[in-house]
């Protein structure tokens, strides 16, 4: 992206995250929904892919800068290195993360910008449990396993929302810059979106949910697999104790 054009972007303030790993098949389709939606955006692809091909396909367009990590290092981190990135061009911006596989719909982006600043928030979640919201195309096996999942995180950190691993989310520059300093040490992966709401709702931020429609990738391979999951498990009971301990600060 040359600096004209950054410049130019840096009028609407807004920056979108993707992390991708071997979604070839689908980051071209991704970028031109995103810039149907929105004329003025800066998109930072973190690619853990084994070879850097997306770098090739993006290369038409002007608004997009490439980071290849070479390894999967993890999408937790890969957000978080986005974030870094954009802080490092804007001080202040509204960031969203969104999946590279199409699950979280381009078409959602001005409606969940919308309620973000009309309602002066620091996060805003897309849930995929709230009355209204849909999950499309995913086995029974893997619903069960998700709503579980974020029950079990209610269960344990009490933070008052409903989806704690949709990584579908819009952020203020404020709770982007306390990401950045204080998340990412206890793990990787979907483990980091719930260490982001403890830290973010204990430290008092204004977190909102949103409903939204959820579409299984049509394209492509999920990353997520068993030791991914058994990682988050152990990951969870770290951020319990991170809550027990904000928690206490939070009460005195």
């Amino acid at each position: 992206i040359n600096q004209y054009n950054l410049i130019w972007i840096k009028i609407m303030n807004l920056v979108i995250i993707i992390p991708t790993f071997k979604e070839e098949d689908n980051i071209k389709i991704l970028i031109e929904k995103i810039n149907n939606q929105l004329k003025r955006v800066y998109i930072i692809i973190v690619d853990d892919s084994p070879e850097n091909n997306i770098k090739n396909i993006i290369k038409e367009f002007n608004n997009c800068k490439y980071i290849y990590r070479g390894k999967k290092l993890g999408r937790g981190s890969a957000v978080i290195l986005g974030m870094k990135e954009a802080l490092k061009n804007f001080k202040e911006c509204t960031i969203i993360e969104m999946d590279a596989d199409l699950s979280h719909d381009p078409e959602e982006l001005k409606g969940k910008l919308k309620i973000f600043n009309e309602n002066n928030c620091d996060l805003l979640i897309s849930s995929r449990y709230m009355s209204g919201s849909k999950i499309l195309n995913w086995s029974y096996k893997r619903k069960i396993f998700s709503f579980l999942s974020n029950k079990l995180a209610k269960f344990l950190l009490k933070v008052p929302i409903t989806d704690y691993t949709n990584g579908y989310r819009v952020y203020s520059s404020k709770a982007v810059k306390h990401v950045a300093e204080n998340c990412g040490k206890i793990g990787d992966g979907f483990i980091i979106l719930s260490e982001i709401l403890v830290e973010l709702y204990y430290n008092k931020f204004n977190l909102l949910e949103i409903t939204t429609v959820f579409k299984n990738r049509i394209r492509g391979e999920s990353s997520v697999n068993l030791k991914e999951i058994i990682h988050s498990l152990f990951g969870l009971y770290k951020i319990y104790k991170l809550k027990k301990k904000l928690e206490k600060a939070w009460i005195l």
